[in-house]
């Protein structure tokens, strides 16, 4: 029994052995024009087509691959990140559990996103692949079972025109040509059949993937977002927290600073900085308040009075000024009678250059009437309000009040 098993096999290598001869044989004499070939000019266009469309699913496989290795290293990175966070966020801080738990919920979320993309798109890109290794082989099948039919119509037309006829001969060599033929044209026939199909297929699976994928990223972004807010907003209660804090100890040193600023604008030492101002105290419109009775100081005398001590009898001097005269203006040094809403006098010891419209520009040594703000609520803290000594003394009027920095000014 084995030896007519291996009597069988050795029969079939040497069928195998003389197709290949024969096969040889025919495409050389194609090649040097001795034999014709036959060609199928639509079917070569296809298989240009399934060639094409073989590199670049394998190439859409390749890199569909080293998408889901970024998405693996990006999940890796991220939670590495988020462990640092937990390990670094003290328990006392402003919510410790919640970021824990959105760690922990960053981490799924990743795991989810990468087997999503697994379960919906290379899966099934696989699938798609894996039909093409049978096709390509049969492909190949078909190309030789056409160099044996041409080798079996070249072979059958030969004995047909020697001179001496044999039937036998022509006969098997009929048979032989009807055997290729039969063999060439069932093969053939699926290929032609297949290869249109799997061309079409390919924009299915190019739907398939590129939908999956986006649709995955979308609703992974989404979601990350969510998290990602959530973890921004602790973050911004923690520094919240900590301003708290340090609340009191800001408000001293700001307190301190101003304070330096005033004594150093005293000291007549560099122009301190102006303090800061309220968008409320931008605009405000002239103060006038009701008469006050003046003071002794503020009243000019019309009569001056010279007590002699050698002689104890005093001299009465009565001056008068005209009517129609106009008081020199010496920068504040005039003894002209000031409206009865001036609270007091300043002489600015630096320069001060406004930078909004109800602020007053001020040079060293100008004089300045300051004057009451209608609110108490509306006074700066640093700030002052005022009209040039100057412009009173020429136009008798407060309308050009504005604001200034006091520790610009010394008080008089």
């Amino acid at each position: 029994m084995a030896e007519v098993g291996k009597g069988v096999n050795a029969g079939k290598l040497a069928s195998n052995v003389q197709k290949r001869i024969t096969r040889a044989q025919e495409k050389v004499l194609q090649k040097l024009g001795k034999a014709d070939e036959t060609k199928d000019t639509a079917f070569e266009e296809e298989v240009a087509k399934f060639n094409k469309q073989l590199i670049d699913g394998s190439k859409l496989q390749k890199d569909f691959k080293a998408y889901l290795a970024a998405v693996k290293t990006m999940h890796e990175c991220s939670k590495r990140l988020h462990d640092c966070l937990a390990e670094m966020y003290d328990p006392e801080w402003f919510g410790k559990e919640e970021v824990d738990s959105i760690a922990e919920d960053t981490d799924l979320l990743w795991q989810d996103f990468h087997q999503n993309l697994v379960d919906n798109a290379l899966i099934s890109m696989d699938t798609y692949l894996a039909q093409f290794p049978d096709i390509k082989a049969r492909i190949a099948k078909r190309e030789r079972k056409l160099v044996d039919f041409d080798s079996a119509r070249h072979h059958f037309a030969s004995i047909q025109k020697s001179k001496k006829k044999d039937e036998v001969k022509i006969s098997k060599a009929e048979e032989d040509l009807g055997r290729a033929q039969k063999v060439f044209e069932e093969i053939n026939y699926e290929l032609q059949e297949e290869l249109p199909t799997l061309w079409d297929s390919r924009v299915g699976l190019y739907v398939n993937t590129f939908q999956s994928v986006a649709g995955l990223e979308l609703k992974f972004h989404k979601d990350m977002g969510k998290l990602n807010q959530n973890l921004s907003d602790i973050m911004t209660k923690l520094d919240e927290q900590r301003l708290a804090k340090k609340g009191v100890t800001t408000a001293s040193a700001g307190k301190s600073e101003e304070a330096a600023n005033h004594n150093l604008s005293e000291s007549g030492s560099d122009a301190p900085k102006s303090p800061a101002k309220s968008p409320e105290s931008r605009e405000r419109p002239p103060v006038s308040q009701s008469p006050r009775p003046a003071s002794s100081q503020e009243m000019k005398q019309d009569n001056i009075i010279n007590l002699s001590e050698d002689e104890g009898v005093a001299e009465i001097n009565i001056s008068t000024q005209p009517q129609n005269e106009t008081p020199t203006v010496t920068n504040g040094s005039s003894d002209a009678e000031l409206p009865p809403s001036v609270l007091y006098k300043v002489k600015a010891v630096h320069d001060y250059g406004a930078t909004d419209s109800d602020e007053l520009d001020l040079k060293a040594g100008d004089i300045v009437l300051v004057l009451p703000f209608a609110s108490p609520d509306e006074q700066d803290d640093g700030w002052l309000m005022g009209v040039k000594e100057s412009h009173w003394l020429q136009n008798k009027n407060l309308l050009a009040t504005g604001v200034f920095p006091e520790n610009f000014t010394q008080k008089l």
